[in-house]
């Protein structure tokens, strides 16, 4: 063997090692493709596995020997054409694979699929989930609720995630559910929302018999007595409304979820509360709402805390019902009274926030004045009889009537209308003296006649005795008497 022949085999070796290391690189790459194509299919349930053809093992071409071609180039030529042709091999079963994943996956029963709505007919809904034909969501599938087209669920291009409900290929149909989805969603939803107490909004989808039906994925229901913090005759004007709700009740078992929003309500009022409390003082000037009424007063929100002004603070002239002055839903101005923190209690006043009737009364009347009045209270010593609103003077009952009278009850009655004369006014004791009988005239006295026959027998010397005796002296009479004195 001459040195160039050696040579020549020298550097076909060499050209066989890193041929040898390319490979190597190249395995493992394409490993990593295969890998991943079938962690794919496995990952996509549920999937029609295909059987991929393994790529066929490359085959050498012969190559005759020629014995002008040196032996060193006879085997070169082998091993360059085999590596060619197995990366070439690799690449089209990779391409394949890469096929069958895009085509080849089938969905089933009970799987979840997310898509879009492409269109909407009255009582179902279009979706697009990448499958090779749309699903169906059936009217009664769209929600938890019972509704009455499917557009008031859903809208064109919003995304969805629904459950297989059935499926076949063959005749190209698949029923989809996306009311099974948001069931499930919701149930862990308002299991944590009950667990932390969390404020959450809501629609009212429904007005029924005892209260509201809300969605919530699920059907959660609103009793009456929890919708509002003052109680609400016709809830009609509800529906479509967003309120705000915490959860009151869940039990899954069972599908009931009870929602309240008088506990919101409640909440927010118990902080408001505290803070005008501890702000408000007495004597302060306030405006608020009437919320309701009694039939001892009314009770007045100052935007945080209910204060009542009971019926004898409501005006300075007197109230038989506090409809008669006020009603529900007015605006009015109070002054605070009293506070009572311990028991969340605030006493208030209507009547006190006017200007009082005293303030201007020498103004308005004079005395000897006569003027109408209404008899409003009736004692044993007298009438008070109201002149103005919230001005009450009293009638003693010797300046009732020019005849004696025992009480007053028999010449008067509450609620009578009569005229009065102004004796005093003393506005600094809130005092007025009135009188009924100095309106009228005196009756005149009429002298009684005699009766006859009952006239005694006089003496006809009696007048001249009588005469005599105022005639007589205090010398004559005691003359004899007085002289003891000389």
């Amino acid at each position: 063997m001459t040195d160039e022949t050696k040579v020549e085999e020298t550097k076909v070796e060499e050209t066989k090692v890193e041929e040898t290391k390319v490979e190597e690189t190249k395995v493992p790459a394409r490993a990593t493709k295969e890998t991943k194509a079938k962690k794919q299919l496995e990952a996509t349930d549920p999937i029609v596995e295909k059987d991929i053809p393994e790529p066929a093992e490359a085959k050498a071409p012969v190559v005759e020997e020629d014995p002008t071609t040196p032996a060193a180039a006879v085997e070169e030529t082998p091993a360059i054409v085999v590596d060619t042709v197995v990366v070439e091999a690799r690449e089209a079963a990779e391409d394949l694979n890469q096929a069958d994943l895009d085509q080849g996956v089938v969905l089933k029963k009970g799987d979840s699929v997310r898509g879009k709505i492409v269109k909407i007919e009255d009582d179902k809904a279009y979706v697009d989930v990448g499958y090779k034909y749309d699903g169906i969501i059936p009217l009664r599938e769209l929600s938890a609720l019972s509704v009455e087209n499917a557009a008031d669920v859903v809208s064109i291009g919003q995304e969805v995630e629904c459950k297989v409900s059935n499926i076949n290929d063959a005749k190209e149909t698949m029923t989809l559910s996306k009311r099974a989805i948001d069931s499930v969603n919701a149930w862990e939803q308002l299991k944590e929302k009950f667990e932390s107490g969390e404020v959450f909004e809501a629609v009212v989808a429904d007005v029924v018999k005892g209260g509201l039906v809300v969605d919530v994925g699920v059907r959660g229901f609103v009793p009456a007595s929890m919708v509002e913090r003052h109680f609400v005759d016709d809830f009609s004007d509800y529906k479509g409304r967003t309120l705000r709700f915490k959860v009151k009740e869940i039990d899954q078992e069972n599908n009931k979820v009870i929602l309240s929003q008088k506990d919101v309500l409640d909440a927010e009022f118990q902080v408001k509360k505290q803070k005008l409390l501890s702000e408000i003082t007495i004597g302060q000037l306030m405006e608020g709402t009437v919320q309701r009424l009694t039939t001892f007063g009314a009770f007045v929100d100052l935007g945080g805390i209910d204060g009542l002004v009971h019926v004898s603070e409501l005006s300075w002239s007197h109230v038989e019902k506090p409809s008669d002055v006020v009603k529900e839903g007015d605006t009015v101005s109070v002054r605070v009274l009293k506070v009572d923190a311990t028991n969340d209690r605030v006493s208030l006043s209507i009547k006190q926030a006017q200007p009082g009737p005293w303030e201007q009364v020498e103004d308005t009347f004079k005395t000897g004045e006569i003027v109408e009045g209404k008899v409003r209270r009736l004692a044993a010593f007298g009438a008070f009889v109201e002149i103005a609103p919230g001005i009450e003077g009293l009638v003693h009952i010797s300046q009732i009537s020019h005849k004696h009278i025992g009480t007053p009850h028999e010449v008067l009655k509450e609620g009578q209308d009569v005229q009065v004369k102004i004796l005093e006014i003393n506005p600094d004791d809130k005092r007025v003296s009135l009188s009924i009988k100095e309106t009228e005239d005196a009756p005149v006295a009429v002298e009684k006649p005699e009766r006859p026959g009952r006239r005694e027998a006089r003496d006809p010397n009696a007048d001249a005795y009588k005469n005599e005796n105022f005639n007589i002296t205090l010398g004559e009479r005691f003359g004899d008497k007085l002289s003891k004195f000389k």
